[in-house]
């Protein structure tokens, strides 16, 4: 039953998006002020990857993103991009078990202490493939303020003579 409901989530998502996203949505995408990291951790210790292409496998070698443990099947899990249901054109990530045709992995994936085939990520989920390999996924979003322009006349500017600088100086070693 998880590889059929795998299957079907990874086949709506290629026919219905795999090629929606024009140039224009693409620059939309980018002025969201969103990020996405992953961060995993395996036996080689600890890798970064900012997230940003719409599908991702995930497991040992081959894959887009490579673990390293024996516990790790070959095609372990995939990340898929998927749009947000807002008006601002952000995405989200949805991990699936096994592989892009719906073979799930044989360890399974462990989302914030549960098993389950299939998650759309939120900010700080744990994601678990075996003893000592896991990620945590982050959410970055840019929380910049808008730029206020300022009438330069506001600020009053005091001008201070290298001279006097000695003299502070020489006060403060006596």
């Amino acid at each position: 039953m998880a590889r059929n409901y795998t299957k079907q989530l990874l086949i709506n998502y290629t026919t219905t998006s795999s090629n929606d996203l024009s140039m224009a949505a693409e620059t939309k995408l980018a002025e969201t002020n969103e990020s996405h990291l992953l961060i995993i951790e395996d036996d080689q210790g600890r890798k970064e990857f900012m997230l940003s292409r719409p599908l991702y496998s995930i497991g040992r070698r081959d894959c887009d993103i490579t673990l390293v443990s024996q516990f790790v099947s070959r095609r372990h899990a995939t990340l898929v991009r998927l749009p947000r249901d807002d008006k601002n054109h952000s995405y989200y990530y949805r991990i699936v078990d096994g592989d892009a045709k719906g073979k799930p992995s044989a360890n399974g994936l462990m989302i914030n202490g549960r098993r389950i085939p299939a998650h759309d990520l939120k900010n700080e989920d744990e994601i678990v493939f075996g003893p000592q390999v896991r990620a945590i996924y982050y959410l970055l979003r840019d929380t910049a303020r808008p730029i206020i322009q300022t009438d330069a006349t506001e600020y009053d500017i005091t001008l201070i003579n290298p001279g006097m600088a000695e003299d502070i100086d020489e006060d403060i070693e006596d």
